[in-house]
């Protein structure tokens, strides 16, 4: 099936289909007012052009109706970040070979001044747009098109949300779209009485491909929120009626920073889907709002997928997907890891031998980079696709997420990953959020250092942090946190995910009060200007750069990137 098939399938339907708190359509509405989008771009596309637009919206009614557009038209949607600024910004819409980039008019002062050559910009809340539209309304799904719709025409060029380098947008495929959404309405029971939510941006591929396609599927209602919130969530869900919403990142963690309430339980919601929840999070999210979190792990790519499964151990994320021979590999030797042990108390005992990467040796649903040769030959090494994350698997077969490939800290000549210790960290009943990076070690290696966010009316005790550390029998001896950065709240990317880069590059060259143990064992003690100046020292004394070298501007006086609740 096509996504196309889908939206002309609303044709008809009366019943409510998109919600917002500008608009209410129907399911009937959605698909003619996509028809009407779908003959205007067709118009507007030059003829031997790529058939791409650029979507730079907040999640209002126009990002699903320029999706829906596009898959009826057979062109494709390329997702616009728009945290992004000046080259960069350029960059995304121009290397996707974007002809027509829709966006608002509080996003196109973002424009100004950017090399975009021929390129067509609609900015739709203005006269102009609802102007050039207007001949258009007559329109039926699938009578103007670009080319033929087929199951393998591209619908989507997502970035990836990496921070480093210059994104890859990968390509999805009507297809592909219309089956992940099918199976996850298979898996979850998803139904047309359902309403998904969907509060995570949808210029990322959570929100496309997690909540709106499994609802165009089931022929489900959509809600929309602009940006997400967290004061609004509840709200939103019980105006709503929404069922079901998919997280990414720490949305879960700023939901429970929330003041709690009589009427937590109070809405229909019983389901959300995502990533980076943590086991601790996802049982005080149940215990609170009587919704269940299943944590899911996939990619905008489709190179590999697992499955939670009702016997899935806590702490890990599922079994491989139906249709995937997942295995965790050292990278450098290509060999299979060992399964992983646990202590007693569930400590990884042979992290060493038991971590490596993920990669799927089955056949991959990756459909590549757009015009990106060298990174689809990074990511399909071997004839098998590897994922850039750290796992180890259980003798079960179950696999526990442990980090990115570039979150691995060497540690005394002892390899560990930070999504290990992070779980063990976040526990600490004061912590709201917590990161866990590696900066250099002033000798050789790394050093751990943490970034945490404390729950509202809290205070750091370095004494109590250190009682909770000892407390913890499965922390080994090499993960307890050098330096502690105490912060608001944590740095996070425009997907809600933490913005490791810009913590590593700051590291305790910061605003924020950072604590430290001078010596293995030591007590925290507050990080004084003397005692960086001492660091400084020491760094140079072994010819290693400071962590945060090159980073004085942002020391000086400058702020991470920081979202509020």
């Amino acid at each position: 099936m096509t996504v196309a098939e889908l939206v002309q399938r609303q044709w008809g339907d009366r019943r409510i289909g998109l919600r917002s708190r500008e608009a209410t359509l129907t399911h009937h509405q959605v698909a003619a007012e996509a028809a009407a989008r779908a003959a205007l771009l067709v118009d507007l596309l030059p003829r031997g052009a790529e058939p791409h637009l650029g979507v730079l919206l907040d999640n209002t009614p126009e990002f699903p109706l320029w999706l829906s557009a596009a898959a009826l038209s057979g062109a494709a949607v390329a997702g616009i970040n728009p945290t992004r600024r000046g080259a960069e910004l350029a960059r995304d819409i121009v290397h996707t070979d974007c002809r027509v980039l829709v966006t608002q008019l509080a996003h196109l002062p973002l424009l100004d001044g950017l090399p975009l050559p021929g390129v067509r910009v609609l900015v739709t809340d203005t006269d102009a747009y609802r102007e050039l539209l207007a001949p258009y309304r007559a329109a039926k799904p699938g009578e103007a098109t670009v080319r033929p719709v087929r199951p393998d025409s591209r619908m989507l060029l997502y970035f990836t949300s990496g921070s480093t380098g210059a994104p890859k947008a990968a390509v999805c495929t009507q297809g592909r779209l219309a089956a992940a959404g099918g199976s996850l309405v298979t898996h979850f029971g998803l139904g047309p009485d359902d309403v998904h939510y969907i509060c995570m941006p949808m210029f990322h591929g959570n929100a496309v491909i997690a909540d709106w396609a499994p609802a165009l599927v089931a022929g489900a209602g959509v809600a929309l929120r602009a940006r997400f919130s967290a004061s609004r969530f509840l709200p939103d869900v019980r105006e709503f009626g929404a069922t079901y919403f998919t997280y990414v990142g720490r949305a879960v963690q700023y939901l429970l920073a929330t003041p709690e309430g009589p009427d937590d339980r109070a809405h229909r919601l019983r389901l959300g889907f995502g990533t980076e929840a943590g086991a601790v999070d996802a049982a005080r999210f149940e215990a609170r709002f009587g919704v269940r979190l299943v944590e899911g792990y996939g990619s905008s790519e489709g190179g590999a997928a697992i499955r939670r499964t009702p016997d899935t151990p806590t702490g890990a994320v599922g079994r491989a997907a139906p249709g995937d021979d997942l295995a965790v590999v050292d990278a450098a030797t290509g060999r299979e890891c060992e399964p992983a042990v646990f202590s007693p108390s569930g400590a990884l005992l042979n992290a060493e031998a038991a971590i490596g990467e993920l990669v799927n040796r089955g056949r991959s649903p990756f459909e590549g980079y757009w015009r990106n040769p060298e990174a689809d030959a990074a990511r399909l090494r071997g004839g098998w696709y590897w994922t850039g994350d750290l796992f180890y698997r259980d003798a079960a077969g179950f696999l526990y997420f442990a980090g990115r490939t570039d979150d691995r800290l060497r540690v005394d000549s002892e390899n560990l990953a930070a999504a290990v210790i992070e779980r063990i960290l976040s526990r600490w009943e004061r912590a709201a959020g917590v990161a866990v990076y590696a900066i250099p070690d002033p000798v050789a290696g790394d050093q751990v250092m943490t970034a945490l966010a404390l729950r509202e009316g809290a205070v750091f005790d370095p004494e109590a942090f250190q009682d909770f550390l000892s407390a913890q029998r499965d922390l080994g001896t090499k993960m307890p946190p050098r330096f502690v950065r105490v912060m608001p709240e944590l740095p996070l990317t425009a997907t809600n995910k933490v913005h490791r880069v810009a913590l590593r590059r700051e590291s305790f060259l910061c605003e924020d009060p950072v604590w430290w143990r001078p010596a293995p064992g030591a007590p925290y003690e507050r990080l004084t200007p003397r005692a960086v100046s001492a660091l400084r020292a020491e760094y140079a004394a072994h010819g290693r750069p400071l962590p945060a070298s090159g980073s004085s501007a942002v020391v000086a006086g400058g702020a991470l990137p920081r979202r509020r609740s």
